[in-house]
């Protein structure tokens, strides 16, 4: 199979269930920027980080995939049976106790943290002002989305920034307040 088709090379593309749609259509918009979300954490993953952290980042990309695979399916034609093009509540569930987890290694906050740092800190930085672009785009698609996918977006969101953090102290490097 190659990898050009020449089907987008009029500005369109295919959802899942077959219609063509512009590749500025909003839909198309908010998977890219999952698309865009799951590159940036593989970029954190390239700047040399935990194998611990380095497995939770593989499981979050392969989350995004899913996300961006239900996006990509307006009319819900994905088969039950391909359970990992799906996010659900367990998945929001293991992001909220990892959340928990990782938490308990970093000091409270006391102020609002620059983004910076170790470069896989800082990465992941990005990474999570990408999510919550994201997460802006998906909220704004008509009709609305699965609410589990925003409150997946959501929590993510919340993660990375915790990770950038265990990140930096793991590291040793020292957060900069504002």
């Amino acid at each position: 199979m190659k990898i050009y088709t020449r089907t987008g090379d009029a500005g369109e593309t295919s959802l899942f269930d077959g219609t063509r749609v512009m590749k500025h259509d909003a839909r198309v918009d908010a998977y890219g920027e999952v698309d865009e979300l799951n590159a940036t954490l593989g970029l954190a993953r390239a700047a040399t980080i935990d194998a611990d952290l380095d497995a939770e980042l593989d499981r979050l990309q392969r989350d995004l995939f899913a996300l961006g695979a239900q996006l990509a399916d307006p009319s819900d034609r994905l088969a039950a049976r391909v359970t990992k093009a799906v996010v659900a509540d367990a998945d929001v569930a293991r992001l909220e106790a990892l959340i928990d987890r990782l938490e308990a290694e970093v000091p409270p906050l006391r102020r609002f943290i620059l983004a910076g740092g170790h470069p896989a800190a800082a990465t992941l930085h990005v990474a999570r002002a990408v999510c919550r672009r994201a997460e802006r785009r998906i909220v704004s698609l008509a009709p609305p989305v699965d609410p589990i996918l925003l409150r997946y977006v959501n929590r993510l969101s919340d993660l990375l920034f915790v990770l950038a953090r265990v990140v930096n102290h793991r590291t040793g490097t020292p957060e900069r307040e504002w």
